[in-house]
């Protein structure tokens, strides 16, 4: 193991990978910047990107003291060759296809309206198509993957509106299965610090001195941000930092019926990953940038909440050769308490 944790280092890193993703595709430099100015990954053919499905899930941003426990099921099929910007002949790429299924246990607790805390511990099933030694060979596999500790400060602001956290991504994940790279492992085997941020709030309801009132209930706007740094690393593989951040618009509608929230929601994703690094990784074939739109809706019953989103890549860019996926469906079914 090698420690190699520079917070300074970490910051001029991350813009380092900015920019240089977006040299390559200029086009994609506003939408980047206008995301990051919000304050808030999908796929390799290789690294999964799965933190792609961390933002972008407003139900589980922190509304007053108490807690919450969910399920989440994540799904993503890779299998189209991509290479820089548009899509590639499928003799390019030695690996064919990762299915994979994403089960997450949850957990946050808010001790009062300043401090919290909250814990993930992900199951990952895999198959994994490869032609590395000639003919498609076909492996499968399931195991846990990299569990999660964050702490919580919502006292920025009275309403918990503004919310930071911290922590770190342990290297619980299995990342040694004979038939399974270490870019396409379920765990990367490595610690990574972990930096967010979020915030609220509403858009006017009332149109200037005109008294006309646009909409009876609040429309609410969100935006969410993620780094993730890998410091400490197993073997002979590093994996790229990343760094994912969502906005996105809802309208809760209220009582329908038995539900006491029906809630339609558009977010805009955007996912920025650097080369993996190490002997035993694919620097060349690693690293991308993306924008995914994804719609979804939310609906209560009582203490309950279920979300689900439909997540569509719409512009990205990849270093080599990836897999990328057409689509990723994201759940959580919740419950506060």
């Amino acid at each position: 193991m090698t420690w190699k944790f520079r917070p300074f280092r970490a910051i001029v890193e991350v813009w380092s990978c900015l920019r240089q993703s977006w040299s390559v595709r200029r086009g994609l430099l506003a939408v980047v910047l206008l995301t990051v100015a919000l304050k808030p990954t999908v796929a390799g053919a290789c690294a999964c990107g799965c933190s792609v499905f961390d933002v972008g899930t407003p139900s589980l941003i922190p509304e007053g003291s108490g807690g919450t426990v969910w399920t989440e099921f994540d799904f993503m099929n890779q299998y189209i060759d991509w290479h820089s910007s548009q899509p590639a002949a499928r003799g390019a790429n030695d690996d064919k296809q990762i299915k994979t299924y994403f089960m997450t246990v949850g957990a946050q607790y808010m001790f009062n309206r300043e401090f919290g805390a909250m814990l993930t511990v992900p199951y990952t099933a895999r198959v994994f198509r490869t032609a590395d030694d000639g003919p498609i060979n076909q492996f499968e596999h399931g195991n846990f993957g990299d569990v999660r500790l964050w702490g919580m400060y919502t006292g920025l602001l009275d309403d918990m509106s503004l919310g930071l956290l911290a922590g770190f991504k342990l290297p619980s994940g299995d990342y040694t299965y004979a038939h399974f790279d270490r870019d396409t492992s379920i765990g990367t085997g490595s610690t990574d610090l972990l930096l967010a941020a979020y915030k609220t709030g509403q858009f006017p309801s009332h149109l200037g001195n005109l008294n006309l009132t646009l909409w009876e209930r609040p429309f609410m706007w969100y935006a969410q941000g993620q780094y993730e740094y890998p410091f400490l690393s197993t073997g002979n593989y590093v994996p790229g930092k990343e760094f994912n951040a969502a906005t996105g618009a809802l309208y809760n509608f209220g009582n329908v019926g038995p539900l006491n929230e029906v809630a339609p929601i558009l977010s805009l994703l955007t996912s920025v990953r650097s080369h993996d690094q190490g002997s035993d990784a694919d620097p060349p074939n690693s690293g991308y940038v993306r924008l995914l739109l994804a719609p979804g809706a939310e609906i209560g019953w009582g203490p309950f909440r279920f979300y689900a989103d439909f997540e569509v890549p719409v512009l990205q860019y990849v270093n080599g050769h990836q897999l990328t996926t057409p689509y990723l469906i994201k759940t959580i079914l919740s419950y506060n308490f």
